[in-house]
C-alpha cells in the first residue's frame, strides 16, 4: 500500500511516519511539506523522500492511501479532496469540525468506494489496553465507574479558534478510549475551563462525565495550563478495583528520538514503576504493562484496503466520539445533561 503524508508538523512526523514505516505491506512514498524547515525536517528522518507542495502534487504522482494530519481548520476540505480523487484516507482526530461535518465526509467516502479512517491510534496505548485485559478478566465483577485523567504541562500547544480548544485535542482521545472500552454513551454532562489566549476564548480543561448504555459511568479530564503532569486510570467493579498511575510511554519514546521499526519487541511497553494494581477482597495483585504499538493502525488499514480484515476505526466510529463531544460542549454551555 502507498502512501503519502499531508503535513509534517509534530502529528506527521512523531505520530504518522515512525508506524507507517514500521506497519507491514506498506511503503512511504511521499510528504506534503510546504516550508524549507518542513522539507529539511523530512530529509533528515527520511533521506532522499519525495516532497510535495500541495495534496494534488502528491495524488498526481501515485498513492493509494493519503493520510491527512494538517491543522484542524484545513482537515475537512483536504480529506474531501483526497476522497474526490479517489484514494483511501486516513484522517487525523477530530476528523471534522462537527459530527454533521463529519458525516458529509464519510457519506462522500461511501459514495466514491474509498475508505475513511480516523486515527485513533490512542486505543492502542499501553495503559488503556492493560486496563481492557483486566476488565475482561472478569475480576473486579460488575464494572461500575471508570475515571481517566490526562493533564499536560504543556500550554504552548494549545490551539485557539473555531476548531481548537482541548476538548477536541485531549478531550477526543479520552472519550474516543471510554467508547471503545465500554461501549455507546446515552448521557452527556459536562464542564469547560476557559482562558483567553491571542484575544480569543479557548477552552483549555474539561470534566466530562457519560453514561454508557450499558450502564457503566465514566469520567474523563485534562488540562494543559495547571503544570499538572498526571496520566491515570481508575476503575470500580463489585469485586474490586484497578488503579494506574501509568506515563505516556509511546509518545515520550518518539520524542527521545526513538522508532518502533527498530524497536519492535520492547515498544510500548510501560516500566514496572507505572504499573497497575489490582485490588480484590482477598489479595492484591500488580498488573504487567500490555503491549502498546500504534504500528497496527497502519498494518489493519491495509489490510482493510485489500479486503482482508475490518477497518481499524471505520469513520463511523470517528463520529460516534464526534458525537459525545458535541453534546459536552453543549451540556457545559447550557449547564445541563445531553441525551443522545
Amino acid at each position: 500500500m502507498r502512501i503519502g503524508i499531508v503535513g509534517y508538523g509534530a502529528g506527521g512526523r512523531y505520530f504518522h511516519a515512525p508506524f507507517i514505516e514500521a506497519a507491514e505491506d506498506v511503503e512511504l512514498v511521499g510528504i506534503v511539506a510546504r516550508s524549507e524547515s518542513t522539507r529539511a525536517a523530512v530529509e533528515s528522518d527520511f533521506p532522499g523522500m519525495p516532497t510535495y507542495s500541495s495534496l494534488g502534487e502528491l495524488l498526481a504522482a501515485g498513492v493509494d492511501v493519503v493520510t491527512i494530519t494538517t491543522p484542524p481548520h484545513t482537515r475537512h476540505d483536504l480529506v474531501m479532496e483526497a476522497i474526490n480523487s479517489g484514494v483511501h484516507v486516513v484522517a487525523d482526530k477530530p476528523f471534522g469540525p462537527t459530527a454533521v461535518a463529519a458525516g458529509q465526509l464519510a457519506e462522500a467516502a461511501n459514495n466514491a468506494g474509498v475508505i475513511l479512517n480516523v486515527f485513533h491510534n490512542r486505543r492502542r496505548d499501553a495503559d488503556i489496553l492493560t486496563l481492557a485485559k483486566v476488565l475482561a478478566s472478569g475480576e473486579m465483577g460488575v464494572l461500575w465507574r471508570v475515571h481517566s485523567i490526562m493533564d499536560q504541562d504543556d500550554a504552548n500547544s494549545l490551539e485557539v479558534g473555531a476548531t481548537g480548544g482541548l476538548l477536541r485535542d485531549l478531550g477526543t482521545h479520552l472519550v474516543d478510549q471510554m467508547l471503545w472500552l465500554l461501549g455507546p454513551a446515552t448521557h452527556v454532562h459536562a464542564t469547560l475551563d476557559w482562558t483567553e489566549r491571542f484575544g480569543e476564548r479557548t477552552d483549555c480543561g474539561f470534566f466530562i462525565t457519560m453514561t454508557h448504555a450499558s450502564g457503566v459511568v465514566s469520567t474523563v479530564s485534562a488540562s494543559k495550563l495547571n503544570h499538572s503532569t498526571t496520566r491515570e486510570l481508575r476503575a470500580y467493579g463489585s469485586e474490586g478495583s484497578y488503579i494506574a498511575a501509568a506515563s505516556d510511554v509511546q509518545a515520550n519514546a518518539l520524542m527521545a528520538g526513538r522508532r518502533p521499526v527498530a524497536d519492535s519487541e520492547s515498544w510500548g511497553i510501560d516500566a514496572p514503576e507505572y504499573w497497575g494494581t489490582l485490588s480484590r477482597k482477598d489479595h492484591r495483585e500488580t498488573v504487567p504493562s500490555a503491549q502498546g504499538n500504534y504500528t497496527g493502525f497502519y498494518t489493519e488499514f491495509a489490510r482493510a484496503v485489500r479486503g482482508e480484515g475490518p477497518e481499524p476505526v471505520p469513520a463511523s466510529e470517528g463520529i460516534r466520539t464526534l458525537e459525545v463531544l458535541d453534546a459536552a460542549r453543549r451540556s457545559a454551555l447550557e449547564n445541563m445533561v445531553v441525551a443522545l
